[in-house]
């Protein structure tokens, strides 16, 4: 195995990407080239909120990114979903006859540091939050991936880092950026709940289907919502030595097979 063969595939954890789909598709991959797949779980960590009754928050920083308020009471469910879509993608995935490993627990890969003060607007006002377990990841241990995939297994990472101040929620586009760049793989795809990225959202006339390095500027102010998270992950890639980022659709058949088949849209080194 050559670290160029790797293949590192971020599923999207909201509402309408079909894991169980995925993993059909995902488990025929694995049979021709080393795989690692990182998963989101924005729509199981709403779920368990709900049923739980902690109300569901979200932080706007002044530039106008979104991410989730995870105070150590929401902190706890994050963990705890996390591990329950992980451990659900990984049966889907020992059930289709392929090995998976879930890397949760004293296995997780990604470090991270806790942001001990978010700048955030409340009502209109700058606030500082304080009491947020989101963070920054610092770097990834790929001896826990290798690990995993020299027994042949598919090495499958929730979007949680270890840090001094416990398991934080990090964004899982940016994390499989990250798990991307140190093992020094060629193709990393992100697969989202769109067809890719727009220059004027949704206008269909508009999809982008190619990102050269020298764009990346245009496509963040292109990006709205969260896929320019998903810009910046596909930034980041590439700058840390990833070849090509595919941003492609999660609902479609084949979803990963199709990304790699020119359905998408291709970041270029």
């Amino acid at each position: 195995m050559t670290t160029q063969e790797i293949l590192v595939v971020k599923i999207g954890g909201a509402e309408g990407i079909d894991h169980a789909a995925c993993a059909a598709d995902l488990a025929a991959i694995a049979d021709r080239r080393p795989l690692v797949v990182v998963h989101g779980v924005s729509a199981a960590v709403n779920a368990l909120c709900a049923e739980r009754g902690v109300p569901v928050r979200m932080l706007t920083s002044p530039t106008g990114h979104s991410s989730r308020y995870t105070n150590p009471q929401t902190r706890d469910l994050y963990v705890e979903a996390a591990e329950s879509v992980n451990r659900a993608l990984t049966g889907h995935l020992t059930a289709l006859g392929i090995a998976a490993e879930g890397l949760t627990g004293a296995n997780i890969p990604l470090l991270g540091e806790r942001k001990s003060a978010i700048r955030a607007l409340v009502d209109g006002r700058v606030r500082i939050i304080r009491d947020d377990y989101s963070g920054s990841i610092t770097g990834v241990d790929v001896v826990r991936v290798l690990r995993a995939l020299t027994r042949g297994s598919v090495a499958v990472v929730p979007p949680l880092a270890a840090s001094a101040d416990g398991l934080l929620n990090v964004d899982g586009d940016r994390a499989g950026a990250a798990v991307a760049a140190a093992l020094g793989a060629s193709d990393y795809v992100i697969l989202s709940g769109v067809r890719g990225l727009y220059r004027r959202f949704p206008d269909e006339s508009s999809f982008v289907p190619r990102v050269n390095r020298d764009e990346l500027d245009s496509a963040l102010d292109w990006a709205q919502g969260r896929m320019k998270r998903k810009v910046i992950g596909a930034s980041e890639a590439l700058s840390n030595g990833v070849q090509r980022v595919i941003i492609a659709d999660g609902r479609v058949h084949m979803p990963v097979r199709a990304a790699l088949g020119g359905h998408g849209t291709e970041f270029l080194r």
